[in-house]
């Protein structure tokens, strides 16, 4: 089976262009719908976001589960491309970092129900959890040296405990209306500068 065609993997290269197209269609459609509905959101309703049929959602993705790992994939693919495009169109590390800090967290608390989704599969979970670490952790770590060479935060800030630190600050976010993570992440940030 080609990668991207039910296994759970982001389009692949080497698919004809309209497999490729409906499945960038499909996971597109699906990563807003989970947005809104969180991943228990009618597959229906995804199908008829990315206007294709039902039949040809399947094909692709087999199983919920399925999508919502493909999708998953997909955007940590495109926050880990987001890190060096920033840092190439920022005069300024920092905020390159900050704006990349951004999309790590609107990553991180729209992701309505993911754990929940996989709890069925918690060997493709562990496995997800680590293809994050693996792909997220040396981009914040290349940000954060881009930052720190240029003398505008701390040399001594690492990547993992930076990234966890944010994660448990999101932490909640979706049970507690009242709740900003992002006030108190700017305060974390903050603390990263140069005393």
């Amino acid at each position: 089976m080609a990668a991207g065609a039910g296994s759970g993997e982001a389009p692949a290269r080497g698919l004809r262009a309209d497999v490729v197209r409906n499945q960038r269609k499909l996971l597109t459609a699906a990563a807003e719908v989970f947005v809104t509905s969180g991943v228990d959101a009618p597959i229906r309703e995804i199908a008829a976001k990315a206007g294709v049929g039902m039949g040809t959602l399947y094909r692709h993705f087999p199983t919920r589960t399925d999508l919502v790992t493909a999708v998953y994939r997909h955007q940590v693919e495109a926050l880990a491309e987001a890190g060096p495009a920033l840092l190439a169109e920022e005069s300024d590390p920092s905020a390159a970092l900050r704006r990349w800090i951004d999309l790590f967290v609107d990553f991180l608390v729209t992701k309505h129900g993911l754990a929940d989704a996989l709890q069925s599969d918690s060997g493709r979970f562990a496995a997800l959890h680590t293809y994050f670490i693996d792909r997220l952790e040396p981009v914040a770590g290349h940000l954060l040296g881009a930052a720190a060479e240029a003398g505008e935060i701390r040399p001594d800030i690492d990547a993992y405990e930076l990234m966890r630190g944010i994660g448990n600050l999101c932490f909640g976010h979706d049970s507690d209306p009242r709740y900003d993570p992002r006030r108190l992440i700017d305060l974390l940030l903050r603390g990263l500068r140069p005393s």
